[in-house]
């Protein structure tokens, strides 16, 4: 049985579904996001909207801690959410994750 997400964190999945160096999407509260897991293990959320080309970027290919948007090439870093590459120039939104005991993924969005 998993335990009671903490305050402002919502489940959004189990670790052991997420595959290592993809993204997944999620909605938490109406708010569509990209989970991805790392190679080091890391779990990130972004927002999975691409800032430049307003596609889903959980569609995109991840390599190390970026995630490339499919439709123009934009890359975004998975920790600070800052576009690493053009066309794209503004940030998308990163959420806070943890990972709990018994492998529960919890996102806590950001404002």
């Amino acid at each position: 049985m998993s335990a009671v997400a903490e305050p402002g964190f919502v489940r959004v999945c189990h670790l052991d579904e997420l595959t290592t160096g993809e993204a997944a999407k999620a909605e938490v509260s109406g708010r569509v996001i990209a989970v991805v897991r790392v190679e080091d293990g890391t779990v990130h959320a972004i927002d999975d909207e691409c800032t430049h080309g307003k596609v889903s970027l959980s569609e995109g290919e991840v390599d190390g801690c970026t995630i490339e948007c499919w439709l123009h090439g934009s890359r975004f870093d998975l920790l600070s959410g800052r576009p690493t590459s053009l066309p794209a120039t503004v940030p998308v939104a990163v959420h806070t994750v943890q990972v709990s005991a018994d492998g529960d993924v919890l996102v806590s969005l950001a404002d």
